[in-house]
């Protein structure tokens, strides 16, 4: 069965549209953080505090390949860095995934970042200037990895609803 995978920077909208897309297609959501952190019962966060980014990153990779192992269709939202690593983003081209990458400016994740970045620990402590900085150079580096999705929806100005059936339509 056919995987559906959205990817795209943090703030640009996968849980989001993953969770409506989910409702309108009746095709269960995975959120691949959630679905780790349930697995070893521990946060983002701690595994990075307690076994760094190396050993994150394999966990990552062994839970996204686990999932496309799966038989049911599912709908599943990466992490922002998951295609940059562990050679990610060449399973993001099998027969038996859909992968959208969900295409954000600069200036439309720095203005939906700037409004919650308290709940996100890599740059709750970044002043405006820091933080459009820091999306701009991350965007740079992660686009060749983003861009190896099959198909890309731009989700500046566009409602959540819009960009839900930008991808229903693509899905027909």
């Amino acid at each position: 069965m056919k995987k559906i995978i959205l990817l795209g920077y943090m703030g640009c909208g996968k849980s989001t549209i993953a969770h409506k897309l989910s409702e309108k297609t009746s095709i269960p959501f995975i959120d691949l953080d959630q679905y780790i952190e349930k697995t070893t019962h521990l946060t983002i966060k701690e595994l990075f505090e307690k076994h760094g980014e190396v050993y994150f990153r394999k966990l990552e990779h062994q839970a996204f390949v686990s999932l496309l192992e799966q038989e049911e269709t599912i709908i599943l939202g990466l992490g922002g860095g998951t295609p940059c690593y562990a050679n990610n983003h060449e399973l993001l081209q099998r027969p038996d995934v859909i992968s959208i990458y969900l295409k954000a400016s600069v200036a439309t994740l720095f203005e939906r970042l700037s409004r919650n970045k308290s709940k996100r620990p890599l740059i709750a402590d970044l002043n405006d200037a820091e933080l459009q900085e820091f999306i701009a150079k991350h965007l740079f580096d992660r686009s060749y990895y983003y861009n190896q999705a099959q198909h890309k929806i731009a989700v500046d100005d566009k409602t959540i609803t819009a960009t839900v059936e930008s991808i229903a339509t693509l899905l027909a």
